[in-house]
C-alpha cells in the first residue's frame, strides 16, 4: 500500500507541474512577443539608460574609406580634343573614427549633437602611399572658366593672363595627400584676397579638407521617447528643417535620419531615408532581399535606379537640375557653384553615354553598387557599404586659353566607398541581448507547453493503469448452484408414490 500511496503523489505532483507548464507557456505565448517588443523599444531610443545609447554616442564599429582616383592618362590629348583615357588608381584606405559631441536633450523629445569626425590613413590596406603623384583636372582652374563663361572677353583675357602668370594649367600634378586635405593654391590667394566671400574656404583647398577633424553640423534628432515611429528622424539641421539649394519644396525638405540607425520593426515595405549634409540633400534606399549577417537576420537595401535619375525619368528629381544625362546629380550650387557631379562609381545605373565618352571605365553592379545590412528589429545597420563618385564637367571655354579644345565631358576624378561592419565585443552583445535572448523566449514558449501537455498526461495514464491492475486482481465470485442429483422423493415414474413402487394394475 505504501509504494502505490507514493506512486499516487508523484504522479500528482507531476500533473501539478505540467499544468504550470502549460498555463506558464500560455502566458509566454500570449505576453512574449509584447515583452519583447517593450525590451526592444526600451533598449533603441537615445536614452542614457538604453542598451544601444553608447553605441550611437561612440559608435564602434571600424568605418573605412577606400578611395580610388581616376588618374588622366592623355591631358595633352584631351586639350585638342580627344576623347579622355583614364586608369583608376587604389585603393587608398583611412580609418574613419566618429564619435558624437555637445550631446544636448531638449524638452520638446529630441537631442542636439555634433558628429566629430577623423580619418587615418591605414598603409597596410592601401595600393599605394600618400606621396603618390596623380594627373587630375584641376578643380579650381575649370570652375574659374565655367563661371566666365558668358562674362565679357576683356574679363577672360584678363583670367587667362591670371592663370598664367599663376602658372595654372586645366589640369594638375597632385600628390593622393594634397588631393585629399590640401594644398596651397596661388589661386586660392587670389580669389580669397579680391574676392573674400567667394570661396567657403580659406588657405588650402582639398575635396575631403572639410571632412577631416571637422563635423557634419549640428543635428538635433527626435530620441523615440515620446513617439518611437519618429525615433532617430532629423527634425532640424544647423536649425533648419529645410535646405535652399534646390529648386522644388520636395528636393529641398530633410527627410528621415542621419544615416546611422533608422526606427525599429521594419518590413519589406520600410524604405531607407537619410539626410546627407555630404551630397546636400535626402536619400532614400528600397529593399532589396533578406539576409543573415554572423547569425543575426538582416534586410539589404539598395539605392533605387531613380536616386540620381534627372527630372526628364523621373519627374521628382526635376528639382535637383538643371541636369545633364540622367544618372548624374548636380551638386555644383552646394559646392561654391564647381561644375561637380554625384553619380554611382564608374556611372553604373546612368546613361549610357556618360561611360563611353571616357575611355577605362567599367560599370559593374557588384562593385559598384551600394547596400546596407539592417537588423529589422532594431533598426540598427550591421554591415554596409556606401559607394558614390564625384566628377567634374569640362569643355572648352572661348577666350580662355588653358581650356584648349576640350570636348564637353563629364570626367570622373575619384570614387569612394565607405564601409563597415559590427564585429568583435559589441557584436557579441548585441547578438546576446537583441538577438539571441528573444530567440530563446520564443522557442521556450512552445518547449514549455509541449512540457506540460505531456506531464499532465502523467495521472492521467497512472489513474488507467491503476484501474487496470485493480480489476484484474479480484477473486472471481462464488454462485451456489442447485443440487441436480435425484432427491429420495422425487418420482421417478409418474405414478409413484415416494419411496414406493408404483402397483400393477389389475
Amino acid at each position: 500500500m505504501g509504494g502505490r500511496s507514493r506512486a499516487r503523489w508523484a504522479a500528482a505532483a507531476l500533473g501539478v507541474t505540467g499544468l504550470l507548464c502549460a498555463v506558464l507557456g500560455a502566458l509566454m505565448v500570449g505576453l512574449g512577443p509584447s515583452f519583447i517588443k517593450q525590451q526592444v523599444l526600451k533598449n533603441v531610443r537615445i536614452d542614457p539608460q538604453s542598451l544601444s545609447f553608447n553605441m550611437w554616442k561612440e559608435i564602434p564599429v571600424p568605418f573605412y574609406m577606400s578611395v580610388y582616383f581616376f588618374e588622366v592618362i592623355n591631358p595633352n590629348e584631351i586639350l585638342k580634343g580627344e576623347k579622355p583615357l583614364v586608369q583608376e588608381r587604389g585603393p587608398y584606405v583611412y580609418r574613419q573614427f566618429r564619435h558624437k559631441t555637445n550631446i544636448t536633450f531638449n524638452d520638446n523629445g529630441t537631442v542636439s549633437f555634433r558628429e566629430h569626425r577623423s580619418f587615418q590613413f591605414q598603409p597596410d590596406k592601401s595600393r599605394g602611399a600618400e606621396s603618390d603623384y596623380i594627373v587630375l583636372p584641376n578643380i579650381l582652374v575649370m570652375s574659374a572658366a565655367a563661371m566666365m563663361e558668358h562674362k565679357p572677353t576683356s574679363l577672360k583675357l584678363l583670367m587667362t593672363l591670371a592663370f598664367s602668370t599663376l602658372g595654372e594649367r586645366a589640369f594638375m600634378n597632385r600628390t593622393v595627400g594634397e588631393v585629399m586635405w590640401g594644398y596651397e593654391d596661388p589661386l586660392v590667394n587670389l580669389i580669397n584676397k579680391y574676392f573674400p566671400d567667394m570661396l567657403p574656404f580659406k588657405g588650402k583647398f582639398g575635396l575631403f579638407s572639410e571632412m577631416n577633424d571637422t563635423d557634419s553640423g549640428l543635428f538635433t534628432v527626435f530620441t523615440g521617447v515620446h513617439d518611437i515611429s519618429r525615433i532617430h528622424f532629423v527634425d532640424k539641421w544647423n536649425g533648419l528643417s529645410k535646405v535652399n539649394y534646390w529648386h522644388s519644396e520636395g528636393c529641398n525638405m530633410i527627410n528621415g535620419t542621419s544615416g546611422q540607425i533608422w526606427p525599429p520593426f521594419m518590413t519589406p515595405e520600410t524604405s531607407l531615408e537619410f539626410y546627407s549634409p555630404e551630397a546636400c540633400r535626402s536619400m532614400n534606399l528600397i529593399y532589396k532581399e533578406p539576409g543573415v549577417f554572423q547569425g543575426i537576420p538582416t534586410y539589404r537595401f539598395v539605392a533605387p535606379k531613380t536616386l540620381f535619375a534627372n527630372g526628364s525619368v523621373y519627374p521628382p528629381n526635376e528639382g535637383f537640375c538643371p541636369c545633364l544625362e540622367s544618372g548624374i546629380l548636380n551638386v555644383s550650387t552646394c559646392r561654391f557653384n564647381a561644375p561637380l557631379f554625384l553619380s554611382h562609381p564608374h556611372f553604373y545605373n546612368a546613361d549610357p553615354v556618360l561611360a563611353e565618352a571616357v575611355l577605362g571605365l567599367h560599370p559593374d553592379p557588384q562593385e559598384h553598387s551600394l547596400f546596407l545590412d539592417i537588423h529589422p528589429v532594431t533598426g540598427i545597420p550591421m554591415n554596409c557599404s556606401v559607394k558614390l563618385q564625384l566628377s567634374l564637367y569640362m569643355k572648352a571655354v572661348r577666350g580662355i586659353g588653358q581650356t584648349g579644345k576640350i570636348e564637353p565631358v563629364v570626367l570622373p576624378m575619384l570614387w569612394f566607398s565607405q564601409s563597415g561592419a559590427m564585429e568583435g565585443a559589441p557584436l557579441r552583445t548585441f547578438y546576446t541581448q537583441l538577438v539571441l535572448f528573444p530567440k530563446v523566449l520564443h522557442y521556450a514558449q512552445y518547449v514549455l507547453l509541449a512540457l506540460g501537455g505531456a506531464l499532465l498526461l502523467v495521472p492521467i495514464v497512472y489513474q488507467i493503469r491503476s484501474q487496470g491492475l485493480k480489476d484484474s486482481r479480484s477473486p472471481p465470485s462464488l454462485v451456489t448452484q442447485p443440487d441436480q442429483s435425484p432427491s429420495p422423493c422425487t418420482p421417478l415414474l409418474e405414478d409413484s408414490v415416494c419411496g414406493q413402487p408404483t402397483a400393477p394394475t389389475a
